[in-house]
């Protein structure tokens, strides 16, 4: 799959969805500073699904309405190290093929799913 991690994923995270074989481009190298609706444009252009720990993608989606068909996958889990986030990241999203087109929220126990189209 393609993905936009953002620049608050973890480097262990973009490293293990990589050895993976996923394809992921990293904000904090590629593009660090970027405000977050261009973040999501980026995505949105390249077709990659955004991985983020940023809650705020959900208002630009939702309220403002800003292009996100691509999908966007919020993780809210416990993070006392990349290493911790890399290995849940990486379970989690072998655990689905439907990523795309969703806004999907992470928790420890649960995932949502919304349909952004």
């Amino acid at each position: 799959m393609r993905f936009l991690a953002n620049e608050n994923f973890p480097l262990d995270a973009v490293e293990v969805l990589r050895q993976n074989g996923h394809d992921v481009v990293w904000i904090r190298v590629e593009s660090p500073g970027i405000s977050d609706s261009e973040v999501l444009s980026r995505a949105q252009a390249e077709n990659r699904i955004l991985l983020t720990f940023d809650k705020d993608f959900g208002e630009l989606a939702f309220r403002s309405k800003l292009p996100a068909s691509v999908g966007v996958i919020l993780f809210r889990i416990k993070a006392p190290s990349g290493s911790v986030v890399a290995e849940k990241v990486s379970k989690v999203i072998s655990l689905r093929d439907d990523w795309q087109g969703h806004f999907t929220v992470v928790e420890e126990d649960k995932i949502r799913m919304r349909d952004l189209k």
